[in-house]
Formats: structure tokens, C-alpha cells, sequence
């Protein structure tokens, strides 16, 4: 409830008025006619939908209006499933489509689930009920209007794919208010006279309402009662009739219902030249292989005095042979004796190559023991000439003595000694003891 003593501004207003409208009207369908239709810029249409006492403004935007297969105009009645709304900007109450289909067609959508239920029940659509369609039939049957294009289409197509099946037409209107009883007779005209293997019941694309004869029940029974088979044709690939379903074969156009019931020309001529060549090699194979045998009999087939020829040429070739293997056995032999000599002589090696060898060996020893006694030698005498050099010896030949106290210990300054130490003093040759009697 709104408080009574609150002032709203106008858009408050509004965007209540939308609220309450939009929870209390669910969706529904509409019915009227079209006026002022406007296609917007942005894919967006705009009208009014009217009848004798009032009209209310719509809109069907782009991503809805896309999946209508129809164009809608002025005058055109239609029936919309709509959601009640206002457009809040200019306080306009309006309808927000969700689908559109021509007036009308809701009872025929009805009529048609309705009456195929009913059908589908009785088990007019089983699979198991549907008849064989005849691999090449006699003569074809064609349930359609002399005037309609689907019958050139179908003329044309059975004459490029099978021009030698004659063809018999069943003339009746598939359009109009009694074109569903005529069609039904049309077939059951076909089946008392039993000339036709397969019909084909035909009719170009259209609205649903120019195809309803076909969705008639009395069509739908007399195409269940049919003994001959029945191919359903009619309309576009996306249309479906009641016929569709219960026909022994419901083909998505005429084209393809003349399509289904003969085979192509050509297709059937290559078929008849491949089976042909395979019956030619069937019946050639059998004497192809006679013929060998008999080759082969015949080459057997020998006079005794070239028989024995034969023998003697073999009897030969064996003793050619056998010589062959004797010559190969001895020469084997010889070979064989041959790999025992050189194993043998492998094993006993000759000893002269190894004495030459040792001789060799023992002057280059020599001659190197000799070579390195001399470089001995030769370090020897440098090292004697080095040590007579640092010998002290020769120091005290020219007049010097080594003078070592009482440790043993060689005096070099006289501040270590005292009066009446003894000392040891070695000349170049021999030596004396002495004693300190003063210090200096």
C-alpha cells in the first residue's frame, strides 16, 4: 500500500505503476491486428496492436523478432505471447513480445498435436507397419495437381534418373476445403487399380494453412490403408505433416520423394557392367584353370624313348654332381691340412728372431749401463771438486786453526771464555790442547 502522505515524483510513480504490473499480469496471449508497424535502425520493431474497442502499443526486440520466419505488416492478425509492462520514460503502458505467429495458427498447432497423439496412438507411426519400397518398380504412381510445380520437379527428376519406368498421375487439388477428401480418393483410386508398386504423394512449400489438406485425418487413414507403398513429398525440408508421418517413407521434398523411389540410371548401369564383368571372370575362371590343366597334362605327357633320354640326361647330371662333391670334399681336406700346418708352426714358433732380438737388446743395455756409469762419474768428481772447496782443511793449510772448547763447541769470540779454560786448537796438521790464561 502507498503511504498517502508521501508526495512521489513522477518516475517513483512510474517505475511502482511497471511493479505492479509486471507481478500481477503474467504471460499471456494477445490477439489483434497490426498498425503503425516501424522496423527501427536497430533491428527493433515498434506497433500498435488493435481491434474494434482499443489498442495498446508493442515492442519485439531484435534477438526475439530474428526467429520469426515471416515479415509482419500493416492489417496482418496476428496473436502474441506478450508480458504487460510500461515504459517508464514516457509512462506508456505497452506489450514486451516474446513470440508472434499469424492468427489462427494456434488452433491449427493445436489441432495437428491433437490429432497426431490420436494417430500416433493407434500406431500409425510404428516403424514395423511402414512397407518395403520396390528396388525397381513397373510404373509409378503421382497424387498431386496437374497445375502444381512439385509435379514438373518430380517428372524431371524420375525422367533423368529412369526415363523407361512409365509414370500414371492420380489428378486432385492439395490445396483448398475439399482437397483432403480428393486426396484420400486419389488414393484410394490408386489401390483398386493396382497399376502403380510405389505413389508418391506430393506438393510444393507453403504456409501451414496451404498445407493442411495433408494433415486432414481422412488423408492420414487412407495413407495408413494404402497396400501400395506410400513416399510423403510435400512442401520444404523444415515442413512436417501428419502424411510425413504416417507414409512408408516421408522424403524432406518432391524432388527427393522421385529420388527415393527409383534408382539413378547411371548408378544402375554401372552396377549391371560391374556385375556383368564379375559373371564374365566367374564363368572364365573355371576355363582358365582347364586350360592350365591341360597345359600341364600335356607337358607330362612324354614318348618313352624321351622319357628314357630324360633319365639319361638326369642319371648324368648326378654323376657330374657327384664328381663336383668328391673334388670339393678332397680340396676341403687339403684346406683343412693346411690350417693345421699354420696352427702348428703358430705353436712352435722359430727361436733365431728372439736370439737376434735378446743380442740386440743386450748391447743397447750395455751400452747404456756404460753411458750412464760415465754421467756417474762425471756427477762424482763435480761433487769432490765442490766439497774440497768447503773443506775446512784447506782453510787451515794457509795458516788458520779451529780452536773448540770443552763441548766440542767452536769458539769464535773471546767474551765466552774465561782464565783457565781448556781449549782444543786443530792445525792443518795434528793439533794441541792449551789453556786460557787471560782474556782479551
Amino acid at each position: 500500500m502507498f503511504d498517502k502522505s508521501k508526495v512521489l515524483s513522477v518516475g517513483e510513480l512510474n517505475f511502482a505503476v511497471k511493479q505492479l504490473v509486471e507481478n500481477n499480469i503474467p504471460l499471456l496471449w494477445v490477439r489483434g491486428e497490426i498498425s503503425n508497424f516501424v522496423r527501427a535502425a536497430s533491428g527493433h520493431w515498434y506497433f500498435s496492436l488493435k481491434d474494434e474497442q482499443a489498442q495498446v502499443r508493442c515492442v519485439m526486440f531484435r534477438h526475439k523478432n530474428q526467429l520469426i520466419d515471416w515479415q509482419p505488416k500493416n492489417g496482418s492478425q496476428v496473436e502474441v505471447l506478450a508480458l504487460a509492462t510500461l515504459y517508464e520514460a514516457r509512462g506508456d503502458f505497452q506489450l514486451t513480445l516474446e513470440q508472434m505467429r499469424p492468427a489462427g495458427l494456434g488452433a491449427l498447432f493445436e489441432a495437428f498435436e491433437k490429432l497426431k497423439t490420436k494417430l500416433d496412438a493407434e500406431g500409425l507411426f510404428e516403424a514395423v507397419r511402414k512397407k518395403p519400397l520396390p528396388a525397381m518398380p513397373q510404373q509409378i504412381g503421382i497424387i498431386t495437381s496437374p497445375q502444381a510445380a512439385a509435379l514438373r520437379d518430380v517428372l524431371t527428376t524420375l525422367r533423368k534418373r529412369m526415363p523407361s519406368i512409365p509414370v500414371v498421375l492420380y489428378p486432385t487439388p492439395v490445396q483448398g476445403a475439399e482437397a483432403a477428401q480428393k486426396i484420400a480418393a486419389a488414393l484410394a483410386t490408386a489401390n483398386q487399380r493396382k497399376e502403380c508398386d510405389v505413389l508418391i504423394l506430393c506438393r510444393g512449400g507453403g504456409s501451414i494453412e496451404d498445407l493442411w489438406s495433408f494433415n486432414e485425418e481422412v488423408v492420414a487413414r487412407a495413407v495408413a490403408a494404402s497396400e501400395i507403398p506410400v513416399v510423403s513429398g510435400v512442401g520444404h525440408e523444415t515442413d512436417f505433416t501428419i502424411a510425413d508421418f504416417v507414409a512408408d517413407l516421408r522424403a524432406a521434398t518432391p524432388t527427393a520423394a522421385a529420388q527415393a523411389v527409383v534408382p539413378d540410371r547411371n548408378e544402375f548401369l554401372q552396377r549391371l557392367q560391374y556385375q556383368q564383368q564379375h559373371l564374365r571372370r566367374a564363368m572364365m575362371r573355371p576355363l582358365e584353370t582347364a586350360m592350365q590343366r591341360l597345359d600341364f597334362l600335356a607337358r607330362r605327357l612324354v614318348h618313352p624313348a624321351q622319357h628314357m633320354e630324360q633319365q639319361s640326361q638326369y642319371l648324368q647330371q648326378l654323376q657330374q654332381r657327384l664328381r663336383g662333391i668328391l673334388a670339393m670334399h678332397m680340396q676341403q681336406r687339403d684346406w683343412k691340412w693346411q690350417s693345421l700346418q699354420h696352427r702348428l708352426h703358430a705353436r712352435k714358433p722359430s727361436v733365431q728372431p728372439h736370439i737376434t732380438h735378446l743380442d740386440g737388446l743386450e748391447r743397447r743395455m750395455d751400452g747404456a749401463m756404460l753411458h750412464l756409469l760415465e754421467k756417474q762419474l762425471h756427477r762424482l768428481q763435480a761433487v769432490h771438486q765442490q766439497l774440497q772447496l768447503l773443506d775446512p782443511m784447506q782453510v787451515l793449510s794457509r795458516g788458520y786453526s779451529l780452536v773448540r772448547d770443552e763441548n766440542g763447541t767452536v769458539v769464535t769470540d773471546s767474551a765466552g771464555l774465561m782464565a783457565g779454560d781448556q781449549l782444543e786448537v786443530t792445525f792443518a796438521k795434528g793439533g794441541a790442547e792449551v789453556a786460557v790464561k787471560t782474556v782479551k
